[in-house]
């Protein structure tokens, strides 16, 4: 038998496993278990999105950045994914890149308040 802990159960298993380990800020087994459930179903966004959040804690930026372009390409108006795309940006010293996005998370969510510079003063035509 080649199945691992990380591999065994079925699928809504490994995402309470990965989720558990998540929780217990055990970034790195959350995500062997997560990477598995991405390649077995690219298309869901909320594995996609937590695989993320993992990589963003255990502070492999490159990886969360791919996943939550990944994500964007599927559910552009994810303002969750926007707001961490925009952080992990802003990790990476990519400050003018990140404004952006930050600004459509900020927009998406009703939250103009916290938009990054001064976007919240001004409507969205600038004025």
């Amino acid at each position: 038998m080649s199945d691992t802990y990380f591999e065994f159960g079925t699928a809504a298993d490994r995402w309470d496993r990965a989720r558990m380990f998540f929780e217990a800020k055990e970034y790195m087994s959350a995500a062997r278990i997560l990477e598995g459930l991405v390649e077995e179903v690219p298309e869901q966004v909320s594995t996609r999105l937590l695989l993320a959040r993992t990589y963003y804690h255990s502070a492999r930026l490159g990886k969360a950045e791919t996943e939550l372009r990944a994500v964007l390409e599927r559910d552009p108006v994810e303002h969750y994914a926007r707001l961490m795309l925009g952080r992990t940006l802003e990790r990476q010293g990519r400050s003018a890149e990140a404004a952006g996005h930050l600004r459509m998370a900020a927009a998406f969510s009703g939250d103009f308040g916290s938009a990054p510079d001064g976007a919240a003063a001004q409507g969205p035509s600038g004025t």
